[in-house]
């Protein structure tokens, strides 16, 4: 663990002490060392808990967050060169010390056996995250979004808090393999009943439950692309992470509380996708397309059986790359014509002929095309869900067609019709956007050889 951590603390000062020349070039190579250092926790153990400390643990759950969380700094360091291209020196440094701080939070808020140091760095990812939306967004609307992120987040964890001191009291440890031998903790009295329901309050803000999820188009559409991706690639995913590891602790007893839980994410499946048809915002149809993906995830974790973990677990990995891939194109198509609204940006296959490739692709792994982790993740969902309530299936199946749907409306608009008359000429796409989108699908096709690296499963 330390071998991964030391360097990303240590990517600290190449940021602030590099030449100006090479301020990009040393803080991605190092980055995407990492990341490929990284890859050998995917690597299949049989001991849980490998390279365990008394702090923190790696297992099938957190490996492959923890891996997708190395892969994606050096990605979001080569999307924003262009955004921070006439900004001076020091605010690009401050630009890359905030995102790097954010890695090591995120690292140990994934490989923590400990609940308060858990809740600690699940926190500590809000304060950067702040700072990236709320100096480099956009619009002046980013100060309510900076806002809205920070007061759901805060009241939503301060239950969590609470509920963690009370387990304190009631079991004397937090560690959660000692937690997982004194199983259930929480059983059926009125107490544990609102422990249970408070411990999931913060994960389901952040993943986000539909009726929760306010805060995350305003922060997605106001965020820069670094912000973009942090939120929608790993952020998110703390909530699906937090979920998993939580409902572990409860009792079988309280399963009934599952149920307004999956109705609201399996309804929120279907509303948000019908949202999504009715954007006229290309960054707020790809954050509502999030929140419906993961109201998924939040769905399967709550069954909690074998099945449905694996594919909440490899539909977190496949959304994480993929999401974060359709921001990075949005990106592009925003700093050439410096507008999201999707009226005014159609058309430009003809123009950006390699560009509408990526497009194609990353839409077709988002409507979960075979042969993607997409479409794996999706199916074990589905069939997870079926055998726990057969009528199921009718929500599940409508909202994958109003994903293909909202999919197709997204490609359409943006690369087929008519070029607008506003557009005169272009900036042609650069081999840093095609590398960068590359670093995004290669991982997700080469995944389907071998899912098991993802699916928490021991082969």
């Amino acid at each position: 663990m330390l071998k991964i951590i030391l360097p990303t603390i240590m990517l600290l000062p190449t940021a602030l002490l590099s030449p100006k020349k090479f301020l990009w070039t040393n803080t991605t190579t190092y980055s995407l060392l990492i990341a490929t250092i990284s890859l050998q926790w995917l690597l299949p153990s049989y001991y849980p808990h490998k390279s365990m400390t008394p702090w923190t643990g790696i297992d099938q759950i957190s490996s492959p967050l923890l891996v997708l969380s190395c892969w994606l700094l050096p990605l979001m360091l080569m999307a924003s060169q262009n955004h921070l291209q006439h900004e001076p020196p020091t605010r690009k440094r401050i630009f890359i010390t905030a995102l790097i701080t954010i890695q090591p939070f995120i690292i140990l808020a994934f490989s923590s056996t400990e609940l308060v140091l858990f809740y600690i760095s699940f926190e500590a990812t809000l304060i950067p995250t702040l700072i990236l939306i709320t100096r480099w967004g956009n619009q002046p609307e980013r100060l309510s979004a900076g806002i809205y992120l920070l007061f759901y987040t805060l009241i939503s964890s301060l239950s969590l808090l609470v509920v963690i001191l009370y387990l304190h009291t009631q079991t004397g440890t937090l560690h959660l393999t000692m937690l997982k031998l004194t199983h259930p903790t929480l059983n059926n009295s009125w107490t544990d009943l609102l422990s249970s329901l408070a411990l999931l309050t913060a994960f389901m803000v952040k993943a986000p439950l539909y009726g929760l999820h306010l805060w995350l188009p305003k922060a997605h559409v106001e965020a820069p692309i670094a912000g973009s991706m942090l939120l929608a690639a790993l952020l998110l995913k703390l909530g699906g992470y937090g979920i998993m590891r939580v409902t572990l602790l409860m009792g079988p007893s309280s399963s009934y509380l599952h149920y307004p839980f999956i109705t609201l994410a399996l309804w929120g499946a279907l509303m948000t996708s019908s949202i999504c048809l009715r954007q006229t915002d290309l960054k707020s149809l790809i954050a509502y397309s999030s929140v419906s993906h993961m109201g998924l995830v939040i769905a399967a974790s709550m069954i909690q059986t074998h099945w449905a973990f694996s594919g909440a677990m490899i539909l977190m990995i496949s959304h994480g790359l993929t999401s974060s891939m359709l921001f990075c194109l949005a990106n592009t198509n925003y700093e050439r014509t410096h507008s999201r609204i999707l009226l005014l940006t159609r058309g430009l296959q003809p123009l950006l002929p390699l560009m509408a490739t990526w497009w194609l692709l990353a839409n077709l792994t988002n409507m979960a095309l075979p042969p993607t982790t997409n479409l794996m993740a999706e199916l074990t969902i589905m069939i997870a869900l079926f055998n726990w309530s057969t009528p199921t299936i009718i929500l599940t199946g409508i909202a994958t067609l109003l994903t293909a749907s909202y999919t197709l409306f997204m490609l359409l608009m943006t690369q087929r019709g008519i070029l607008p008359t506003h557009i005169r000429s272009i900036q042609n796409s650069t081999t840093r956007e095609h590398l960068l989108m590359s670093l995004h699908i290669i991982p997700m096709l080469l995944l389907i050889l071998k899912p098991s690296l993802i699916s928490g499963i021991l082969s």
